[in-house]
């Protein structure tokens, strides 16, 4: 059995509005706190091997200046690339997939024999596929990420349970996969109502993206 209940509740979401490059842009962010060192989430999160047990399988050359792709997912540039030095590491990357480009950072924070983890996915509004955001919300790709920090957290043994990234499809489907999407899209729903959006239309679009990720 996965932990669904806790691992949701382990996760801090938030929206903000910013601008790229002058143009307007939205930041969504995912922190949570792993019961492991800062030496063992970076190479958790940054090393080839690991990275296809909880995530997806990933090629390339995963360092500054290099490209890195993502089995049947996205790919981009290692734009930034700090490894753990007094308590803190991080690293920036460009999120490219259906011909756009977003940005993806990662930082890591060591809290004793803990770290704690801040996911940060910024896209530029213009870039963000007609009707996706009126429709879906952050929910769209956000949960997207809870996703990955839920199989983050069973590699790290954060959350009871255990769930190989090529039977997450299938497990979309049972009881616990449900649950999960439901309670991660409604999350996504209050992150967007704190963020200032009409509560009502934040419903809806929960609704519709726990539809889009269980069928």
């Amino acid at each position: 059995m996965v932990d669904t209940t806790t691992q949701i509740g382990a996760v801090d979401r938030a929206l903000e509005m910013l601008e790229v490059d002058g143009a307007p842009a939205r930041a969504q962010s995912l922190t949570q706190t792993y019961p492991s060192p800062i030496d063992d989430v970076w190479d958790a999160v940054t090393t080839a091997e690991r990275i296809a047990r909880w995530f997806l399988p990933v090629s390339g050359d995963l360092r500054l200046g290099g490209r890195y792709q993502l089995q049947g997912n996205a790919g981009g540039e290692v734009l930034e690339c700090r490894p753990p030095d007094d308590g803190t590491a991080g690293y920036r990357v460009t999120w490219e997939m259906m011909g756009a480009v977003s940005w993806l950072e990662v930082v890591l924070v060591a809290e004793g024999e803990s770290t704690r983890l801040r996911l940060v996915h910024v896209a530029r509004v213009e870039d963000v596929p007609e009707g996706m955001w009126e429709t879906y919300g952050p929910g769209a790709t956000g949960v997207g990420w809870d996703g990955g920090l839920l199989g983050l957290s069973l590699h790290l043994g954060a959350v009871g349970g255990a769930l190989r990234p090529e039977e997450a499809e299938a497990w979309a489907a049972t009881g616990e996969g449900l649950a999960f999407y439901r309670g991660a899209a409604d999350a996504w729903g209050g992150a967007q109502v704190a963020a200032g959006a009409d509560p009502v239309a934040a419903a809806a679009a929960a609704d519709e993206t726990y539809r889009f990720y269980t069928g």
